[in-house]
């Protein structure tokens, strides 16, 4: 069962048992999806771009929580805070440090990488190996240390 397929049926769950913050979180995550499903020239998404979309998904909304909390608006940082939950719930889990280091060392290894030069070609390898599992800058602070 694909992801969207997953969403669909979790979202209809969801409706029937009357849970009001997963219902909407899940009808975000689909409108979302569809948007993008239109959008693209191709007519399925596959998993892996589900999950990009959906880590944007969540990353704006904490972001918005963040924003929320700054201008003293915890009722409303809640509420992302919700829906965020909820979006982690299809996401992968993410690398401890232990892993990320240990990934990162197999990647420097792969590509032959000696210096901190060499960071762009780490770090395209690494992007594409560990989406969804670590973030971004997590990553580059990680090749970074271990370049240097």
């Amino acid at each position: 069962m694909s992801l969207f397929d997953q969403i669909n049926a979790d979202l209809t769950t969801a409706m029937k048992a009357r849970e009001k913050e997963k219902t909407a979180a899940l009808r975000n995550i689909k409108k979302v999806l569809i948007e993008a499903k239109t959008a693209s020239s191709s007519h399925e998404l596959d998993d892996t771009e589900v999950i990009k979309i959906i880590q944007k998904l969540a990353k704006q909304g904490t972001d918005s929580a963040n924003l929320y909390k700054e201008q003293g608006r915890e009722d409303l940082a809640a509420e992302e805070m919700v829906q965020v939950a909820v979006f982690e719930d299809y996401l992968p889990k993410k690398l401890t440090d232990e892993e990320l280091t240990a990934a990162v060392k197999a990647i420097i290894e792969k590509t032959g990488a000696s210096s901190i030069k060499e960071m762009g070609k780490v770090m395209g390898m690494a992007s594409k190996e560990l989406a969804g599992k670590a973030d971004g800058k997590d990553i580059a602070d990680k090749v970074k240390a271990l370049l240097a």
